[in-house]
């Protein structure tokens, strides 16, 4: 008598695979009872965000500073948007 027990570990394994590829997949954590931290955004004052601007001005077009400073908007705007939601 023949034993087919080969052919069902072969279908277990790609049963696991396929499970696998597809878990993923997900975008989505599917435990709802995890909290989001949002991280805190630093206010500034007008007097400060002006001396800000100007010593942005200063500096020389490309530098990596500005470049640095709009990456730092782009966090700030999304850590706003995190503490809103």
């Amino acid at each position: 008598m023949m034993s087919n027990a080969g052919c069902w570990k072969r279908r277990l394994a790609v049963l696991t695979i396929a499970t696998s590829l597809l878990s993923a997949c997900v975008t989505v954590s599917s435990d709802t009872g995890t909290a989001t931290v949002c991280p805190p955004v630093v206010g500034y004052n007008r007097e400060f965000q002006a001396r800000a601007a100007e010593e942005l001005g200063l500096l020389p077009d490309g530098s990596a500073t500005a470049e640095l400073l709009s990456d730092y908007g782009v966090m700030r705007d999304q850590a706003q948007a995190c503490n809103r939601a």
